[in-house]
């Protein structure tokens, strides 16, 4: 197997707060391959979002890394300077934001954002401009020259979300981080920019780290799939045996609350019982305990590993 694009070594972050630190990402292991998708799943409060913040080193001020290390081809990210952090971002490490609306600039055309992103190449703007608009035309944009005299504004939400894309991707980065792009569309366009990521990943080449709540988009994108719970992760594997053999308690409640599994009409949708833990006062034995409905004596006082393998989660009684 080749060497990973990213590979997180035990990774703890904790944020400083009033009530002391509050611990959002504990032990964190996993790697990315080149040319995979992973997907990453949970419920708010997770921890992807500090995740994808360490990896890219933009975490807030109060932030501490406990300890770990991001390894991006082999260099670890938590120890490089911060010229040679800016140096990557953009370039190696491109990311789609959530809102594609609050991701581009409102001021600026459509024109002036993409070539903008090309600083760094030293052609004329014209060829730059002709580079932007052969990238519209690959994530399904039409009239590419109009396109790029426009403002954000004057396009819809999908077309700004494939506008962010395509400039995600201008540089050919090894790792494109993808935080909920579909979730601001609508059930046809959400389709759309799924298919249309799949093609250009294989065009490119890339690895894509793909976060989600929605677990449709994860079975329909992602070759591998990470579910994490109040900053750790809890299961992990290929998409197609979690999602038909999930063996974490989490897991399999997560899937049964997603409302296409759903065949009768119902007033009453199906929840987790209970609430995340408090991540500044953590509970002794397994994080999910006093939500999970096996659990037994030993989930109280001692914490799982993950372990390795294909499929692997972080139960005591995962299996029996």
């Amino acid at each position: 197997m080749s060497e990973p694009v990213l590979d997180i070594r035990d990774l703890s972050v904790g944020y400083h707060t009033e009530r002391g630190l509050l611990r959002a990402l504990r032990n964190i292991d996993m790697q990315i391959q080149p040319g995979r998708i992973i997907g990453i799943v949970g419920e708010s409060g997770c921890g992807k979002s500090t995740l994808i913040s360490s990896i890219i080193r933009l975490l807030a001020p109060n932030a501490q890394v406990e300890g770990g290390s991001v390894l991006f081809k082999g260099n670890d990210l938590l120890s490089l300077d911060p010229e040679a952090m800016r140096a990557l971002r953009g370039d190696e490490i491109s990311m789609v934001f959530q809102d594609p609306m609050t991701s581009l600039n409102p001021v600026l055309t459509i024109g002036r954002q993409m070539t903008d992103i090309q600083h760094d190449d030293t052609r004329p703007m014209a060829e730059k401009l002709a580079r932007a608009s052969r990238m519209l035309k690959r994530v399904g944009i039409a009239d590419t020259e109009q396109q790029l005299k426009r403002y954000p504004h004057h396009l819809s939400g999908g077309m700004r979300q494939r506008v962010a894309i395509a400039m995600a991707l201008m540089t050919e980065p090894s790792l494109l981080i993808a935080d909920e792009p579909t979730t601001a569309l609508d059930a046809t366009l959400e389709v759309q920019i799924i298919h249309r990521l799949q093609q250009l990943q294989r065009d490119f080449g890339c690895a894509i780290l793909f976060i989600s709540h929605h677990l449709g988009v994860i079975a329909e994108l992602c070759d591998e799939v990470v579910v994490m719970y109040a900053g750790e992760i809890v299961e992990s594997g290929m998409t197609r045996d979690v999602f038909l053999n999930p063996q974490h308690p989490y897991t399999q409640k997560l899937l049964e609350c997603d409302p296409a599994r759903i065949e009768q009409a119902t007033r009453n949708l199906p929840v987790i019982d209970g609430s995340l833990p408090d991540l500044a006062d953590l509970p002794n034995g397994c994080i999910f305990r006093p939500r999970c409905d096996v659990a037994i004596e030993i989930c109280t006082n001692q914490r799982p590993t993950l372990g390795g393998g294909d499929h692997c989660s972080a139960c005591h009684v995962a299996g029996q």
